[in-house]
């Protein structure tokens, strides 16, 4: 029978550490309990260990092909589900052998195959997600880590699936609020260009047999017509080619600061998309400061977080600050890029010891000015796509009637 050597604590928290005889870790587990004990680790010996190997190589021939990555949805059900499990009191051993049991073949179940295993050869669980950062990444990691180190990782876990739902939600308004402009543009672009490409030509013809003189704005409107009836292949490589002048640009640290830079100049949008990060990385900061994260791991994990070079820079001014012993509230008001409401909160957090607190409010605060602005946005969008579109379209049937006109006055002359 395999054995297991065991570090836990008893009922007056002095440090046990003995081995135990089971046949698998939930047996060893189990027993351990029984005697009066908290398990604190738990390793496999030699003989478990090579009955481990044995089922890590049955794990991997439970993978399946999978491309892509893992949706913030299916890490959210999982996150919720494991929480469950554990409040429940179930091994965190058993706990992913029946998540993974459960889930369907997907890059998450074949990255869970391997958490299992490595756990199971005596790896923590941080340790082991932390192997595979297309799943885990490095704030799910930090936050179980420290889940595991204070003895509360059902709480951590409850927490990190709020954090990751609340994200989530954020994401899927803007995403959903953009739907329906983005389809208008799309029909409308497709009409343009069928009556630029099809429609068009035939009153060139109709001109050419009467030979008529046409205006400018006629001229100019076959000339676009006949450009588009030739070089319609080019129209799709026009943001192809904005794509890639961006990729290009970001290539470069400094391009990379001064595009990122330009968008939150950018009138509207630039504020919508500062409001977002900052919402973003206070509920991030707020979340792994609660959950015990030191802060200057925190913020260093924030500051990778936040997909935007001039945010980057503010917030390792932040880390440069606290390293000083100085406060996290001067460099965010130094940088002008938040708004005073912000650093007035985070100071009085610091100043009260409640900063996780007063991060969540800050998020939740611009979490609903995101969502009130991108439904003002789009009620906005409306009138001004009807406009340009009754604009250009009362602009082709003006310059296609004024020839049309010209010859009627002829004819009935």
């Amino acid at each position: 029978m395999p054995t297991y050597k065991y570090e836990a604590l008893d009922t007056s928290g002095v440090e046990v550490k003995d081995s135990i005889e089971a046949t698998n870790e939930e047996e060893a587990s189990q027993k351990i309990k029984a005697m009066g004990y908290f398990v604190t680790k738990l390793t496999a010996g030699a003989a478990a260990k090579g009955k481990k190997g044995k089922k890590k190589k049955v794990g991997k021939s439970r993978k399946t092909f999978t491309i892509g990555g893992v949706s913030t949805k299916m890490l959210v059900t999982f996150t919720r589900q494991l929480s469950t499990l554990q409040d429940a009191g179930l091994p965190i051993l058993r706990s992913l052998r029946i998540l993974e049991r459960q889930m369907k073949p997907s890059v998450l179940k074949n990255c869970l195959i391997d958490v299992v295993d490595d756990v199971e050869s005596g790896a923590s669980l941080s340790e082991a997600m932390g192997k595979h950062p297309k799943a885990f990444n490095k704030l799910y990691v930090n936050m179980v880590r420290a889940g595991e180190a204070g003895g509360a990782l059902e709480v951590i876990l409850q927490r990190l699936s709020e954090f990751l739902e609340k994200g989530q939600s954020l994401k899927r308004k803007v995403i959903g609020a953009m739907v329906y402009p983005a389809v208008v543009i799309f029909v409308a672009v497709g009409i343009l260009t069928f009556i630029m490409v099809a429609i068009i030509p035939k009153f060139k013809k109709i001109f050419d047999e009467f030979g008529l003189a046409l205006p400018w704005a006629t001229q100019k409107l076959i000339a676009i017509s006949d450009w588009m009836a030739s070089y319609w292949w080019t129209i799709p490589m026009f943001p192809l080619g904005v794509y890639l002048l961006i990729k290009l640009i970001r290539l470069s640290r400094a391009g990379n600061f001064a595009l990122d830079r330009a968008i939150l100049w950018v009138p509207v949008i630039g504020a919508l998309v500062e409001k977002t990060i900052v919402a973003r990385t206070m509920r991030t900061l707020g979340t792994l400061i609660g959950s015990g994260v030191p802060i200057l791991e925190a913020i260093n994990i924030v500051k990778e977080t936040a997909n935007n070079a001039v945010f980057e820079r503010m917030f390792q001014r932040v880390l440069e600050s606290i390293r000083e012993g100085e406060t996290i509230a001067d460099p965010l008001r130094e940088s002008r890029l938040v708004d005073d409401m912000v650093t007035n909160m985070v100071e009085v957090g610091e100043e009260t010891g409640d900063l996780d607190t007063m991060l969540y409010k800050i998020a939740d605060f611009y979490d609903e000015w995101v969502d009130t602005l991108v439904k003002s946005l789009i009620s906005l969008l409306e009138p001004i796509m009807i406009v340009f579109l009754g604009f250009t379209i009362g602009a082709i049937v003006i310059s296609l009637f004024l020839p049309l006109i010209k010859l009627l006055e002829g004819l009935s002359k």
